[in-house]
């Protein structure tokens, strides 16, 4: 696996730490707070022409209603285009559509960024035959990811 090598040199070269917590999830370490790590999300997606839905404050929500969480982040973006081929082979794929960014504090105080894996997803709906779409949008999540990560 080539590109998987490539990719572990990139996380070594930016020092942030990849990890897998729950199935099909994908993590970060971020070098910045919640706020500034989900603002360079942000960006990113935005100058690689994706669209933002929407950014959702789990830690004001909790705040709310007088409960405590430590800062939670949601960013729910998408490309339609992308999205599209893949609701075409599967339409259940759209419970897991739009893409999503969670950026959290962890309880050792380490920002997380956190996403889904795309082939997890495909294989989770049995998407077979757009392997190149899984592949592209995949590797976009990682690469955004680490560079809003990266010191």
């Amino acid at each position: 696996m080539r590109k998987t090598g490539m990719f572990a040199g990139l996380v070594l070269a930016f020092g942030s730490t990849m990890v897998q917590a729950a199935d099909g999830l994908q993590s970060v370490v971020s070098a910045h707070d919640v706020g500034t790590t989900m603002q360079r999300l942000e960006d990113r997606l935005k100058a690689a022409d994706f669209k933002i839905f929407a950014r959702v404050d789990h830690g004001a929500g909790a705040s709310s209603v007088g409960m405590v969480l430590p800062p939670t982040q949601l960013l729910i973006f998408g490309k339609p285009k992308g999205g599209t081929a893949l609701m075409q082979s599967v339409r259940t794929v759209g419970i897991d559509l739009p893409l999503k960014y969670l950026v959290w504090k962890d309880a050792d105080g380490k920002v997380q960024v956190s996403w889904n894996d795309a082939a997890w997803v495909a294989a989770r709906h049995d998407i077979t035959d757009k392997a190149k779409v899984v592949d592209t949008v995949q590797g976009a999540l990682r690469k955004f990811a680490i560079e809003a990560a990266k010191p």
